[in-house]
């Protein structure tokens, strides 16, 4: 027996978080924020006591491991962070990026020693392989070393692109040559390491120590038997209690292997990443796996760079190489620098690469295929569960260790009378081998007590549940990445949702435009638009854009990629007479600002071709842009100043659109001094472009509608007890007219002070105003992403439990901050969602509310087998230690109560634990993290149902001659039908109370029980298998006898 696992460990080093302010890597910042968490958690005296397991510290979760009672440690630790393995896997990445660096270190001392050499001279020309102009050792090497003087050998991007043959612009052509790809460069996937064999389990299950001792009691038994009785009669005890043990061995790794194959499944799915990729001119959505040398991948914010490769062009393209040099340093990509390393992430910036290695050929590639995915972790109800276990374990220890005394105290006192009232022993007179036969007996049903008495399976049956709910989480659209999040779910008191995509269907259309003071009706009618303000709109909509406009595949009409914000104003462009590719080559992007959160614009600048103008081009969040402008341009093209009148036109259009729940978008443009503009590389990436005395062009009303169904998510979530909170980028207007759409805020919404806020306000308000102001909160908007983590951290400082939504790079930290980060699927950045605990596939609000429903379902089904499982623990130690003090002997023996554990431990668990989630549990308050998982109502339970079980078995066991009318049977069959009575009522008890368990808080315990099957069919399992039990196995084992049988 062993009270911790010094293996299993958490890991040492904080996840890292992304600055709101300027998208970068503060490893410093999340370190401090997990110890201030875990700080909070210490001040807790009982070391299972843990509220939140995400952020806690290193030495809370070694102290509950240390106090915990464990008879299997290899099964009860299996899904914690091994420490051994963390070690191993830092180890090895240090390894690799060692590897890389030292290359890298001498080829540029080698490079500084040749200055004077022309650059690629020395390069080994590239060797064909097959159809292409390049080997994959070439590329490989050059990739790994950053070789700039192979690259420009090569001829540079454009080069490479010829001999791979592939087109910078628009990618590969066809699927036809994919497999002849990746027979030449090999495919994006690399060897994982195979699960644990089933034989695997088997041996662990095997590493109980009370099953060892019973195996070893079990051996001794046999051979006594078989010298003092010989073959035919002596094997019984021995063979009998061998055989429980095995199939308490063989049940107990299956049970096991099932749950680990499905978390196989759910590490597959969070692998398989969906990335853009530019193949025929056309943008789609592709598999990770699928991504081919000579692919072209555009990037931007958030994206993971997916394979190693060359940038083709980028604007301020920032990439955050942390994971695998080990740095938390951005660093900037240009031509001068133009290698991109796969697995890293883009923190800010745009640009499109080159794809030159894949798989396996890659860093990392190496680094995943040397390390085996971990998903150990704790969850706070686990780790609750250990010290209940480790509670009742004690109590069990100290029964166990009365009857062994009892029991052997009667025995060679010679108190103890064999079932025909002969003494078992008489000093001097009974042999050795009937004495420690005797004294076998006794020791093996004192260890089955510990086997039946310390539940090893309590703490397992939470990833038991949760292994069973991933598949159905799936179905509903939710992909839990930590196993915690979907239990800490259920005790969410708040859920802090976006509001684009999340409560709104992300399908935006415009349905209203203003052009200087003329409201387009419709809004697509160009012909109402002067041709300067047409030229001057078309070319802020097609080049100032990260979206791209194509022929469909049937070519019958186009498709447009994009943000969904990005389609709907192409789409209008379109509409309005523009023709993309054209607009974009009469001009030639000098520098791109992108869009982020923080500033709510993006720009770009321009050099027209037919006279050499240079053009900057904003577009934005109306409010934002228009605070900006000094002079706007009418549909007749004529430039008007911006006086106070026409502001108050330009703002109360602003407002109407937006009491519409309109999503507003103004365009401007300035023209720019030729001599202002930097000319050379490295100026224009340093190059601010200006953003004051703009020219204001158009403002539109982005329609997106609130998703069917979302009223009744928020109202089920406020009749659960959970305030569901809008935090969104767009202004008070829009964000008011869709919180009243979905429910979130009633129709007196503004009698309630600070239900509506913007973000700066409450930024700026002090630490104490802050804390009076955040509980009132319903919507926030214009809020960046500090203001979405400020108010996380002022809730979870308040005492709630929250969960928050995110898509976007910047909202990394309030999603690692929150108790449940949930990432969106479809529109969320794989920053965002590596920073999540749970990801919603399909990007709905419905799907966050069901995640409520699971987690509350987690901690109801533990609660139903703890209390099942107590009610067993109580009723058999009971009836052993009262019998083996009052007579003697015990009415369960060894192989009898393995038989229970089994229906207790494994199968009980089975039935109980995968009960799927009701209706009603959305109409009780959240649990709170700290109620006692034991509720009033189960102890009434438990104490009745034990009672009555007590009782009843009590009475079979001292009058069941009586009862059963057997006081003229021998002696001996007199007691074996007794005692087989007595077991096969226990049972049946238990398989009873599975019914009462299913339902504790409710009289009809048999409401829905037809709809889960498992139930149902574990239940007739482990009643057909007692039958057979006592049908056939008791003539084989003589342990069983039929009532009534002479």
């Amino acid at each position: 027996m062993t009270t911790g696992n010094d293996s299993h460990t958490p890991p040492t080093a904080a996840e890292p978080q992304l600055d709101p302010e300027a998208s970068v890597i503060d490893v410093d910042a999340a370190s401090a924020n997990a110890k201030g968490w875990a700080a909070d958690e210490e001040e807790y005296s009982d070391p299972f006591d843990i509220g939140n397991t995400k952020n806690a510290s290193h030495e809370s979760l070694k102290r509950w491991r240390e106090a915990a009672l464990v008879l299997n440690a290899s099964r009860r630790f299996r899904y914690t962070l091994d420490l051994k393995k963390e070690d191993e896997k830092e180890q090895r990445r240090s390894m690799i990026r060692a590897h890389a660096q030292v290359i890298r270190a001498a080829l540029l001392f080698k490079l500084a020693g040749q200055q004077a050499i022309v650059l690629g001279t020395a390069v080994t020309p590239p060797t064909p392989n097959g159809d292409y102009g390049i080997g994959l050792e070439e590329l490989a090497s050059m990739s790994r070393d950053h070789n700039i003087s192979a690259l420009q050998q090569y001829g540079g991007v454009k080069g490479l692109s010829k001999m791979l043959k592939t087109n910078t612009e628009t990618g590969i052509v066809g699927d036809d040559e994919l497999p002849q790809r990746r027979n030449a460069f090999g495919s994006n996937t690399y060897p994982t390491k195979k699960g644990r064999s089933f034989l695997r389990f088997l041996w662990e299950a095997w590493q109980d120590l009370t099953l060892i001792i019973l195996i070893i009691a079990a051996a001794a038994s046999l051979a006594l038997g078989i010298k003092t009785e010989g073959l035919d009669d002596g094997w019984y005890d021995g063979g009998s209690i061998t055989f429980a043990v095995l199939l308490v061995i063989f049940v107990t790794a299956t049970s096991d292997y099932r749950q680990s194959l499905q978390f196989q499944n759910l590490n597959e799915e969070k692998r398989n990443v969906q990335v853009e990729v530019i193949r025929g001119g056309r943008r789609d959505k592709i598999s990770i796996y699928n991504i081919v040398v000579g692919d072209v991948i555009p990037l931007k914010i958030g994206d993971q760079v997916p394979a190693d490769g060359i940038l083709i062009n980028g604007h301020s393209l920032a990439i955050d190489e942390s994971s695998m040099t080990g740095e938390s340093k951005i660093v900037h990509k240009d031509q001068k620098s133009p290698f991109l390393m796969s697995g890293c992430k883009v923190a800010d910036g745009a640009g499109t690469m080159l794809v030159t290695g894949v798989g396996i050929n890659t860093e990392w590639g190496l680094l995943m295929a040397s390390i085996s995915e971990d998903t150990g972790e704790e969850t706070p109800l686990q780790v609750r569960l250990n010290g209940v276990a480790t509670f009742i374990g004690i109590v069990g220890l100290t029964v166990a260790l009365s009857v062994l005394i009892v029991l052997l105290t009667r025995f060679f006192t010679g108190n103890s009378k064999n079932a025909d009232g002969s003494v078992q022993f008489v000093r001097g007179k009974t042999s050795i081998g009937q004495t420690v036969d005797g004294a076998i007996k006794i020791i093996t049903a004192a260890v089955t007590i510990v086997v039946v008495a310390v539940p090893e399976g309590l703490p397992l049956a939470v990833t038991l549940t949760l292994a069973c709910s991933m598949k159905k989480m799936m179905a509903d659209k939710a992909l839990v990445r930590r196993l915690s999040a979907c239990e800490t779910m259920g005790s969410a008191t708040t859920i802090c949702s976006d509001k684009t995509g999340t409560l709104t269907l992300n399908q935006m259309t415009v349905v209203e435009a203003y052009v200087g003071r003329k409201q387009i009706d419709p809004p697509e009618d160009g012909s109402q638009l002067n041709t300067a303000v047409s030229s001057l709109l078309d070319e802020g909509i097609a080049q100032n854009t990260a979206g791209s406009v194509f022929p469909s595949k049937d070519g019958a009409g186009i498709d447009v990629s994009g943000s969904p914000t990005e389609k709907a104003i192409l789409h209008w462009g379109v509409k309005l007479g523009m023709k993309f590719d054209a607009v974009r080559s009469e001009s030639i992007i000098l520098h791109v600002s992108p869009f982020n959160s923080t500033k709510k614009r993006a720009g770009v600048a321009l050099r027209v071709q037919t006279d050499s103008q240079v053009h900057l081009h904003w577009k934005g969040a109306a409010e934002v842009i228009l605070a900006s402008c000094s002079q706007y341009m009418d549909a007749n093209g004529s430039l008007q100043s911006i006086d106070e009148d026409n502001k108050v036109f330009f703002k109360d259009a602003i407002e109407t659109m937006a009491a519409k729940s309109l999503r507003c978008v103004a365009f401007a443009y300035r023209t720019c001094e030729t001599d202002k503009v930097p000319t050379g590389e490295e100026q224009l990436e340093q190059w601010t472009l200006p953003e004051d005395d703009l020219v204001l062009l158009a403002i539109v009303g982005i329609k997106d509608p609130c998703r069917p169904g979302v009223k009744d998510a928020v109202k089920l979530c406020m009749d659960a007890g959970v305030k569901v909170r809008m935090v969104t980028g767009d202004n008070l207007q829009t964000a008011k007219a869709i919180a009243m759409e979905c429910g979130i805020l009633s129709s007196n919404a503004d009698n309630v002070e600070h239900s509506i806020i913007e973000g700066k306000t409450f930024r700026e308000l002090s630490d104490k105003e802050r804390e009076q102001v955040a509980k009132r909160i319903s919507v926030m908007g214009r809020s960046s992403p500090s203001d979405k983590l400020l108010l996380v951290q002022t809730l979870r400082k308040l005492g709630d439990v929250v969960a928050v939504t995110g898509d976007g790079t910047n909202d990394a930290p309030a999603l690692h901050e929150a108790d449940i980060g949930l990432a969106m699927g479809i529109q969320g950045t794989e920053v965002a969602k590596e920073s999540s605990d749970i990801i919603i596939l399909d990007d709905n609000f419905s799907s966050v509310v069901k995640v409520v429903r699971w987690g509350r379902s987690v901690y109801a089904n533990i609660q139903k087998f703890i209390q099942f499982q107590l009610t067993v623990n109580v009723a058999a130690l009971v009836i052993n230690v009262v019998a083996a003090v009052s007579s003697g002997d015990v009415p369960l023996n060894t192989v009898q109560l393995l038989w229970v554990n089994l229906i207790m431990d494994t199968l009980g668990a089975l039935a109980l634990a995968t009960e799927p989630p009701t209706d009603q549990l959305m109409h009780r308050p959240p649990v709170g993290r700290r109620e006692p998982l034991v509720t009033n109502i189960m102890w009434r339970n438990l104490l009745i149902q034990a009672i009555y079980q007590v009782t009843v078995l009590l009475i079979f066991n001292f009058s069941g001659k009586i009862v059963l009318n057997l006081k003229n049977e021998l002696p001996e069959h007199a007691n074996m039908v007794k005692n087989t009575v007595i077991f096969n009522g226990f049972v049946l008890c238990q398989i009873f109370n599975e019914f009462n368990a299913r339902k504790p808080e409710e009289m009809n315990v048999f409401e829905g029980v037809t709809k889960n099957h498992f139930f149902i069919g574990i239940v007739g399992t482990t009643f057909i298998l007692q039958v057979r039990c006592h049908t056939f196995i008791i003539s084989w084992f003589r342990i069983f006898v039929p009532v009534g049988h002479h």
